[in-house]
């Protein structure tokens, strides 16, 4: 099994940036695909960006798109969603995904794995 876990989250003004963390555990990733989602309150949980870990391409919201940005670190094992530029319809808790046998996908019903999820409140 795999166990993921964020972190970085917190309250930052409008226009901030933040840097939000994935920790995997019990698996050391080869293949698959990587996902940072979204859910604010009151609304379905929404894809933000991913990326495919074995050949490292990307794919991001509309929404996000110019102001994030997903990376890795193959030595520790951990995905990154570094956010810029951020805006309060930001607001959010943010939940680290991943699918063991897909290349990426922005539909959270194909992940098999996720974490606990980390709140980002961006105020104006």
């Amino acid at each position: 099994q795999v166990q993921l876990v964020e972190s970085g989250g917190g309250l930052v003004q409008a226009g901030g940036s933040l840097r939000l963390s994935c920790a995997a555990s019990g698996r050391t990733f080869s293949s698959g695909a990587l996902a940072w989602f979204r859910q604010a309150p009151g609304k379905e949980r929404e894809f933000v960006a991913t990326l495919s870990w074995s050949a490292g391409s990307t794919y991001y919201a509309n929404s996000v798109k110019g102001r994030f940005t997903i990376s890795r670190d193959n030595t520790k094992n951990t995905v990154y969603l570094q956010m810029n530029s951020l805006k309060p319809e930001d607001t959010a808790v943010y939940y680290c995904a991943y699918a063991a046998n897909l290349g990426g996908t922005t539909r959270p019903g194909f992940y098999d794995y996720w974490g606990q999820g980390t709140q980002v409140t961006v105020s104006s």
